[in-house]
């Protein structure tokens, strides 16, 4: 069964339709890139999906159930964990403390800080840091370490790798990669083409439909597949997509 499950997503900005009958699935220990033009729907998509956002039609199944009614906002907290393109943690607090606006349990806190996914993201080091002195990859590895409070089987990440250095991009793909070697099903948008690595699964957002593309698809092919013929435009260069 699929883990999630998402039909005929309709989504306008006014009168703008951004999404057009967005429909697609991932399963369980898998990994889906979004990929596109800038302003295509990917971060829209994502808000969605992580309950932020009302589709003005279309439904979204977690494991075969259907989120409905009041209860709604509630059921997608404990299935999805959201980690957004700007740094969502509170700058005047340390690490710790933006830790545990997410982790309410302290003790379960301090367990997965030692033996669990935080240990594997190097938390531990950092968590009287102030979250405003940390660099960008430090951040995500932050925010990332908020989004997995109480292990959501769902994480979504809007450009986790967008302005990190290289040390901080392998950083966030090994971490990514053990999330997903434990069975968490990741979605997330993406410009960079060694982002794809890691998935099974690669949805090009297009005129607001989505189409599958080849995984395997790099550099000029890859922009061929999108659409996407300026080769003068400034985002076209051979590590991005």
């Amino acid at each position: 069964m699929e883990r999630i499950r998402v039909e005929g997503i309709v989504s306008s900005y006014g009168k703008k339709q951004v999404l057009k009958q967005v429909s697609f699935g991932a399963e369980a220990g898998t990994c889906t890139a979004l990929v596109g033009v800038n302003g295509c729907g990917k971060s829209t998509l994502l808000k969605i999906l992580a309950g932020l956002r009302n589709p003005r039609q279309g439904s979204i199944s977690f494991e075969g159930i259907e989120l409905t009614g009041r209860e709604r906002k509630k059921q997608f907290l404990s299935y999805v964990g959201y980690v957004p393109q700007e740094s969502n943690l509170v700058p005047e607090l340390t690490v710790k403390d933006n830790l545990l606006l997410w982790h309410q349990d302290k003790t379960a806190l301090e367990h997965t800080l030692q033996n669990g996914f935080l240990h594997r993201l190097g938390l531990q080091d950092m968590l009287l840091l102030r979250a405003g002195n940390l660099s960008g990859g430090m951040k995500k590895r932050v925010s990332i370490g908020c989004a997995v409070a109480g292990n959501p089987p769902i994480l979504l990440l809007d450009e986790p790798n967008a302005a990190l250095d290289l040390p901080g991009k392998a950083d966030i793909r090994s971490y990514l990669s053990f999330y997903k070697e434990h069975g968490g099903t990741i979605i997330m948008a993406t410009h960079e083409e060694t982002d794809l690595e890691l998935c099974e699964q690669v949805l090009c957002l297009r005129d607001g439909a989505c189409y599958p593309i080849e995984k395997t698809l790099r550099g000029q092919a890859l922009l061929k597949e999108m659409r996407f013929h300026d080769a003068k435009d400034k985002d076209l260069v051979s590590s991005r997509i």
